[in-house]
């Protein structure tokens, strides 16, 4: 159980508090290689040390390219109503299903489908959450998403909210990104984007890939392990979508509330959600 420490000043609801400490509890658990881990056991340590970097690097960028295409032209705003998790997970299942068949040939044609299945959800959630998607900052916030669940290095600091470094971690050049394309529509932006023109963005991409890549390289030594197959594969889809469904919950959570009370508030609220 989490408990927090009295505020005197704070004006958040017993609801939002509540809120608050979900996300928590989920942004704060083991990332997915422990989530994987306890699915299939030791032979996923092995098989991470084979993934060949190259392969991954490029199969990666290229998913969040074209991640990165569908948050700035695609994405509709709708009414916010509960997010469609289920439908999602069973098209990331489908995704999974060809990955596990074939394997490591399959990387570069399965990982953009999941990918994009992923950030539609992701996208879902956040309309769930009360952002508006017609807004760019909420679209690059769902591409955020990927950045968020690896696991943490030996040397971070054990009382260091990973939620919160992996944010600090991108805070420059999302920043950076939003002043680039405030004044663009999205059409333009997609437009320049084709022309290699929008530098920062790409910046913001290559530093969540960064990141990003580090899960999926567990899914992918998951799924290249001998005799998992299709049924397996489609089972490691499952909980890839579903990790990331978990991230963007926690942290549209906390991004509206930042909305509401300033990020500072809520930060140091976060951190003072105590075990």
């Amino acid at each position: 159980m989490y408990a927090i420490e009295p505020f005197s000043d704070t004006v958040l609801s017993e609801q939002e508090i509540k809120d608050l400490q979900k996300a928590k509890m989920i942004l704060e658990n083991p990332g997915f290689a422990m989530k994987i881990a306890g699915y299939l056991g030791k032979p996923i340590e092995f098989a991470i040390d084979k993934i060949d970097s190259e392969t991954l690097n490029m199969a990666t960028s290229k998913a969040l390219s074209k991640a990165l295409d569908v948050a700035i032209g695609s994405l509709k705003n709708e009414k916010p109503i509960a997010s469609s998790n289920f439908k999602h997970k069973l098209m990331a299942g489908g995704s999974g299903a060809v990955g596990g068949f074939f394997g490591l040939a399959a990387l570069a044609v399965e990982l953009p489908v999941s990918t994009t299945i992923m950030l539609r959800s992701i996208a879902d959630v956040a309309r769930s959450q009360q952002h508006e998607l017609s807004d760019i900052e909420t679209r690059l916030a769902c591409l955020e998403v990927f950045s968020l669940g690896s696991t943490k290095n030996s040397d971070d600091d054990a009382s260091e909210s990973a939620y919160f470094a992996a944010r600090a971690t991108l805070a420059f050049e999302m920043r950076a990104a939003l002043q680039s394309v405030s004044h663009m529509s999205s059409k333009a932006i997609q437009d320049a984007l084709s022309r290699g023109q929008m530098p920062m963005l790409i910046k913001l991409i290559n530093t969540i890939a960064s990141r990003f890549g580090i899960v999926v390289s567990e899914k992918l030594a998951a799924q290249s392990i001998p005799l998992i197959g299709a049924a397996g594969g489609a089972g490691i889809n499952l909980m890839f979508i579903d990790h990331f469904q978990n991230m963007a919950e926690g942290h549209f959570i906390v991004k509206r509330l930042e909305k509401r009370y300033g990020s500072e508030k809520i930060e140091m609220l976060y951190n003072n959600l105590v075990l």
